[in-house]
């Protein structure tokens, strides 16, 4: 499964452990709980999820309304890119001379690359692919971010097989 939400490559969504002021959101038991509903399943109906957490149907709106303007969550359909027409994913190791932040914020506006995190190692960046097949995929890494100003050297890492990936990170 892989998630194929535009949304995510969103400037509001781009960091989801900050709300737009800057801060991170202070949660309380309610609004975790909440979250954990919505991760069991996105589609639960309000009034449910208020019987479970002990809020009003109209109470659970504003609260989840709130979260999603944060951005510490999303709803998002999840699809296994493999069904819909992407038979290729990678993951890019990139190494950057400069600005890593300014290779980062290339990368995200770039449809294919469905996740972005600058890392402390090998690399400076990671980039996760979603393509139709080997040739997007080359066309992706040769002639859009290795043509990126900044970029040094790549190294993709082909999946054969995805065994597993989770959203249920919980709500420590």
């Amino acid at each position: 499964m892989h998630s194929e939400a535009v949304a995510s490559r969103s400037a509001e969504h781009r960091d989801s452990r900050e709300s737009r002021n800057g801060s991170t959101p202070h949660l309380d038991a309610v609004s975790l709980a909440i979250i954990q509903q919505l991760q069991e399943d996105g589609r639960r109906p309000y009034a449910a999820i208020g019987k479970a957490v002990g809020l009003s149907e109209a109470a659970v709106r504003q609260r989840v309304q709130k979260l999603l303007d944060q951005g510490v969550m999303q709803i998002v359909a999840v699809t296994d890119p493999l069904t819909v027409g992407f038979r290729r994913q990678a993951m890019v190791g990139i190494n950057v001379e400069g600005d890593v932040e300014s290779i980062a914020e290339a990368l995200t506006d770039m449809s294919e690359v469905e996740y972005v995190v600058m890392t402390a190692g090998s690399f400076d960046i990671l980039a996760e692919i979603v393509c139709e097949d080997d040739d997007h995929l080359l066309d992706v890494i040769n002639k859009r971010i290795r043509a990126l100003p900044g970029v040094r050297s790549t190294e993709s890492f082909v999946y054969l097989k995805l065994k597993k990936q989770t959203y249920m990170w919980g709500t420590r």
